[in-house]
């Protein structure tokens, strides 16, 4: 069975967001951003396994750029913790930088699939 790494790293990811989520409650008593976070972190994952059966091309991009703007809403949610004094620089930086490659991950997709379709029309022209 081939591997699907954005499918692998969202769902990791959202794993994370969750004990990250939980964390910021129990121990920070931090409620309010971080059910932000919990929110977009874990719906990166939910739309990449939507467009697994995507109903067309059009339907695919569709799900990956909602999969996207999930993505970048959790990369700002983050960075606005670490501002905030809520993550220290250690818990910041390596689940920023996972959020940060899998939004170039899905923007890469969506460019690719989306050149796919216009090389497509470009040919039946």
């Amino acid at each position: 069975m081939k591997n699907n790494i954005v499918k692998d790293r969202s769902f990791d990811f959202a794993i994370r967001v969750v004990k990250l989520y939980q964390y910021l409650c129990n121990e920070k008593k931090e409620f309010t951003l971080s059910k932000q976070l919990l929110g977009s972190g874990t719906s990166i994952g939910a739309m990449v396994r939507e467009a697994e059966h995507a109903e067309s091309k059009n339907d695919f991009i569709h799900k990956f750029a909602i999969a996207q703007k999930e993505a970048n809403e959790s990369v700002y949610w983050l960075e606005l913790l670490k501002a905030t004094d809520y993550l220290n620089e250690k818990e910041f930086e390596n689940i920023y930088n996972d959020a940060i490659t899998i939004l170039k991950l899905i923007t890469s997709i969506l460019k690719t699939t989306k050149n796919q379709i216009t090389s497509k029309h470009s040919l039946q022209n």
